[in-house]
């Protein structure tokens, strides 16, 4: 019979094993998404648009909470994560139009 200490151990690196493949699938899908907000942000400068959509931004503050509360995540946490992302992708489409 296998001890509590031993079986914790293998139920721990299982738990993180799951959580790092995850992270990469996080920092993946991150890097794909600013991607194509970069080309946004390019197409912006190009068309002398604004480096902001507050209209755009609200929508997908909306989109996300229904995402998260059907997928377990807590909405509060997740507007916070989504704002951090809009105000990152905001910073990179001044600078791409200031590098135009």
């Amino acid at each position: 019979m296998m001890s509590s200490t031993v079986r914790a151990a293998e139920l721990l690196k299982t738990h993180r094993e799951s959580i790092d493949r995850l992270d990469a699938i996080l920092f993946n899908t991150l890097g794909e998404r600013f991607s194509h907000t970069r080309a946004v942000g390019k197409l912006k400068a190009e068309n002398d648009l604004p480096a902001s959509d507050p209209s755009r931004e609200a929508e997908q503050m909306f989109r996300l909470e229904t995402i998260s509360k059907s997928s377990g995540l807590d909405p509060t946490f997740a507007k916070k994560i989504l704002a951090f992302i809009i105000d990152e992708v905001v910073t990179q489409h001044k600078s791409i139009n200031r590098n135009q």
